[in-house]
């Protein structure tokens, strides 16, 4: 059986598809004038630099550039995967990110959920306030502040010998740096997170709520039955973002608030990059070809991510 000949309406319409692409644009120039800053920046600082990627198979002269550098292949790679302090910081970084990224995912989402059940507006702002501010501290402040309470002579220890008991080693315990990580994590960014889960929750229809409490069902069982399944997309979402960066998480923080007597447990692929770096023979090719190891590994994990929730019945990143 014969297909079916094209019509002169169909040409015309097929024909017409960029037009009307156009026309679309042209219709809402406004709001594509307001996004080009964004996408001008976006290009330059986000894909433009991702040319020098191509160091990681290359062999880099500095008077030669990037681009004129000679290709090498993956013999950066090679050396990479040889290095057992390579592979060391690798599992650290897994190590030290699961933990934190169990720990306190669930923070935020629980300040949320506390915030949201406040009636009084004005505490509500103040305690918004008051836990969103650390979010705005640098982690050189906030290693600072640390030093100053858990140093020999910080304020802890002087309470402790005040008290007649025995002064305790905070900063240069091996045991005590990555429970010292976890809290410092949840200090400085639950505010600023639950600030995306309390937006979600201001976008659920009150008027469940108004039933449920018609029907007779208590502030708890809202939280469970109402809030929770509403705003669980962008847990879903938050969930994938947290997990594809597991790899690339924390250098500020360990960097700022670690020390030689912890150097054993805070050795990460970031501060294992930084020190290849800057810290011995200088070979970029070398530090590029981790770096991007660490961002193909952060992309499976994003995906992965992305397919169990498509699994457990969540909507995922991507369609």
């Amino acid at each position: 059986m014969k297909p079916a000949a094209i019509g002169p309406e169909q040409k015309i319409n097929t024909r017409s598809k960029p037009r009307s692409w156009f026309m679309e644009i042209w219709k809402h120039r406004m709001t594509y004038t307001l996004l080009l800053p964004g996408l001008i920046w976006l290009f330059v600082f986000a894909y433009m630099p991702m040319g020098g990627l191509s160091l990681a198979f290359k062999h880099y002269k500095a008077n030669m550039g990037i681009w004129g550098s000679p290709w090498v292949g993956l013999e950066n790679f090679k050396y990479v995967f040889r290095d057992p302090t390579f592979i060391d910081a690798i599992w650290r970084t897994l190590y030290v990110n699961i933990i934190k990224f169990l720990i306190s995912f669930p923070f935020p989402i629980l300040l949320a959920l506390l915030l949201n059940e406040l009636r009084m507006g004005k505490m509500k702002k103040v305690f918004q306030t008051v836990f969103t501010f650390p979010q705005f501290l640098s982690w050189i402040i906030v290693s600072g502040i640390v030093i100053n309470v858990l140093s020999y002579d910080g304020l802890l220890n002087s309470a402790l010998s005040m008290l007649g008991l025995s002064t305790i080693n905070f900063l240069g315990s091996e045991k005590m740096f990555l429970p010292m990580l976890i809290l410092t994590d949840i200090w400085k960014s639950t505010g600023w997170g639950a600030i995306i889960f309390l937006a979600a929750i201001s976008g659920i229809d009150q008027d469940q709520y108004e039933s449920a409490q018609i029907d007779g069902a208590s502030r708890m069982q809202q939280i469970f039955k109402i809030t929770l399944p509403n705003i669980l997309p962008t847990v879903t979402v938050m969930f994938i973002l947290n997990v594809g960066g597991l790899m690339s998480a924390g250098f500020d923080q360990i960097f700022n608030l670690a020390n030689a007597a912890t150097q054993n447990v805070s050795q990460v692929l970031d501060v294992y990059i930084y020190r290849i770096t800057f810290q011995s023979s200088t070979d970029f090719s070398f530090s590029t070809a981790v770096s991007l190891f660490r961002s193909l590994v952060n992309m499976i994990l994003l995906l992965s991510a992305d397919r169990v929730a498509k699994m457990m019945g969540g909507d995922g990143l991507f369609r």
